[in-house]
């Protein structure tokens, strides 16, 4: 007698139960990561009073948008922002000004001590602004430039400039030399071909490199509380800290302005996240 033949697994419904433990997984890490961020602009939306309720409750119990109108009217606020917005768009116009002909230089020739200036470039990575900041003070104080905006760009694009560099130096490598053999037959020079035919290619590291300056310039604290002395210079993240002190605590008010802060970094990857693929292949077919 001769047994029946067993039937093979179902993989149909393994797959399909694959997927629906991913998108589960996937949402619950997507609720841990916007987790803090609900509770900050719930906590903006109620009185400053009941931030520190007990019990405490997710929701407000009276909604408000006063701490909203507040900061909207505070002069103070509409410094900081301005200086913020000031400092992080300088910082990256001079990294991306930089980076991109020192990173298409780099990758497409060979000259000597190429590979220390590399391994420099990689080297400075590893200082904290934290730790180099009494000299970066000092430096400043000696050439009368403390409370510039100045100092402030000058610092952050030296800060984030290697890390273009090494990013762009990756993607200008990987773009074969006959893209570039094939623009100079049709005429154009060294200048044209990066501008017109290699940055095209490159521009989702461009995109990175933009979007990593941008946050590390607007988040950045410790120089900024060291150089802004003036409290109209102040850039937000060190403004923000003035709304709770140890003689009066605006909470609403402080949630309500870290929620208008994280505004311009929103805007800036919705404005930017359509090229990370169409730059792919940008620029390669004529």
């Amino acid at each position: 007698m001769t047994a029946a033949p067993t039937a093979p697994p179902a993989r149909g419904g393994w797959k399909r139960a694959r997927r629906y433990v991913l998108a589960v997984t996937g949402f619950a890490v997507a609720v841990a990561f916007l987790g803090p961020y609900l509770v900050m602009i719930l906590d903006s939306l109620r009185p400053s009073a009941d931030v520190l309720q007990t019990p405490p409750t997710l929701f407000p119990r009276n909604w408000t948008f006063a701490a909203y109108t507040d900061i909207a009217t505070d002069a103070r606020f509409r410094n900081w922002l301005k200086t913020s917005l000031i400092v992080a768009a300088a910082s990256t116009a001079i990294v991306l000004l930089a980076a991109v002909p020192a990173a298409y230089f780099t990758a497409r020739h060979r000259f000597p001590g190429r590979g220390a200036f590399l391994f420099t470039v990689l080297v400075t990575q590893m200082f904290s602004p934290a730790s180099l900041v009494v000299g970066i003070y000092r430096e400043y104080f000696e050439v009368n430039l403390i409370n510039t905006y100045f100092a402030i760009i000058v610092t952050n694009a030296a800060f984030n400039l290697a890390f273009a560099i090494w990013i762009l130096h990756g993607f200008f490598a990987s773009v074969p030399r006959e893209v570039e053999e094939a623009a100079e037959l049709d005429g154009c020079g060294r200048p044209a071909t990066l501008l017109r035919v290699m940055l095209p290619l490159v521009l989702p590291g461009v995109v990175t490199a933009i979007t990593f300056t941008f946050i590390a310039a607007w988040n950045e604290y410790v120089v900024a509380l060291t150089l802004m002395q003036d409290d109209d210079k102040k850039p937000l993240t060190v403004g923000l800290s003035s709304y709770v002190t140890g003689y009066e605590q605006h909470w609403d008010q402080l949630f309500a302005a870290s929620v208008i802060a994280i505004v311009p970094v929103v805007i800036l990857f919705a404005m930017i996240e359509k090229h990370l693929v169409g730059g792919l292949t940008a620029g390669a077919i004529k």
